[in-house]
């Protein structure tokens, strides 16, 4: 099967595997696994931050994120279709006890007039707003890049208030692939980031988030509490770290498949609910017999599998273990 699913579902390459055999390790709750130190480190020095923290998942890297930055009964800000708000089963508000104000965006980037407008003003009746989210790239847009001026207006935006600022950028290094600006100029305008290494990237597992000295230490808790506390972890911190290092060099790579991707859906008669702009395309079968599950069903009967994105909508994924090869043959499936 050729799997378009999502880019969570890559193998580890030869290298992550012998990486991960000769891992240096040690009990990290001790903070005494050095190969999880040095992914650490390297991924606050590219990001900017003071200091980083090697999480179990994205997911949990947001959740550690709201709960360190807020206290209970405050509002967070975030974009309407976000994967925080979207996909991570309500979470800020069963384990950080705060409520969503969602802000529709423009392909996932808010304007930030209207971040300013849902801040909270101080009144006994209302919740204070206590975390402003971003996500870079933006999943349910399509893969869309959210513009660096758009970031550093909602973080000014933010500062004025002072209210933090989290960059979900689990893809965030397909962002850099697609600009040539760099993680660490897309972080300047956050308090906090959390990156997956298991998504583009190829890592078997994890993601990192991080921001001050302060933060990760207080985050570090967290991450205890929620079970999140692992011992000897250098074992897949080391293939993190060529994920992190190399494979984030190979991810435009990934953006020329999705474009022969929308190149074949055009060629089919299908429209794009967006124009692809990284690893993630977007088709909608709106205007056929079909609907998003029946265009999954066509497609795995060809051999490909991907996703239904919505009633008439279905998501491709390009990644690492995708070849030109397989998008020829996706391309030859549109046309049946």
């Amino acid at each position: 099967m050729i799997d378009l699913r999502s880019d969570t579902v890559t193998k580890p390459t030869q290298e992550m595997r012998e990486a991960s055999f000769h891992a240096e390790v040690g009990d990290d709750v001790y903070v005494e696994d050095p190969t999880v130190q040095l992914l650490e480190e390297k991924a606050a020095e590219m990001l900017g931050k003071e200091s980083a923290l090697f999480v179990t998942s994205g997911v949990q890297g947001n959740q550690i994120a709201v709960l360190t930055h807020t206290n209970p009964g405050n509002e967070v800000i975030l974009e309407e279709e976000s994967h925080l708000f979207y996909y991570e089963g309500a979470a800020i508000s069963a384990f950080a006890g705060v409520q969503p104000r969602t802000v529709k965006g423009n392909r996932g980037a808010m304007h930030p007039a209207d971040v300013e407008a849902a801040i909270r003003p101080e009144d006994v009746h209302l919740p204070e707003t206590g975390l402003i989210v971003l996500e870079n790239t933006h999943n349910r847009a399509g893969g869309a890049v959210i513009p660096l001026e758009t970031m550093r207006a909602t973080y000014d935006v933010a500062s004025r208030h002072g209210i933090p600022v989290h960059l979900d950028g689990a893809r965030l290094f397909n962002a850099v692939a697609a600009t040539g600006i760099s993680a660490k100029e897309y972080a300047q305008f956050t308090d906090t980031v959390q990156i997956c290494l298991s998504k583009g990237l190829g890592a078997p597992v994890g993601s990192i988030i991080a921001g001050s000295q302060e933060f990760i230490s207080h985050a570090r808790k967290w991450r205890k509490r929620l079970g999140g506390g692992l011992r000897q972890v250098g074992i897949i911190a080391a293939p993190a770290m060529i994920a992190l290092t190399e494979m984030s060099k190979r991810l435009h790579e990934d953006h020329e498949l999705a474009k022969e991707i929308e190149e074949g859906i055009k060629e089919a008669g299908f429209e794009l609910a967006y124009p692809v702009e990284t690893n993630i395309v977007i088709m909608d079968v709106a205007k056929t017999e079909m609907n998003a599950e029946q265009m999954v069903e066509k497609l795995e009967a060809s051999g490909i599998k991907a996703v239904p994105f919505g009633p008439t909508l279905v998501r491709f994924v390009t990644h690492y273990d995708v070849t030109k090869k397989d998008i020829k043959i996706l391309k030859k499936s549109l046309n049946l």
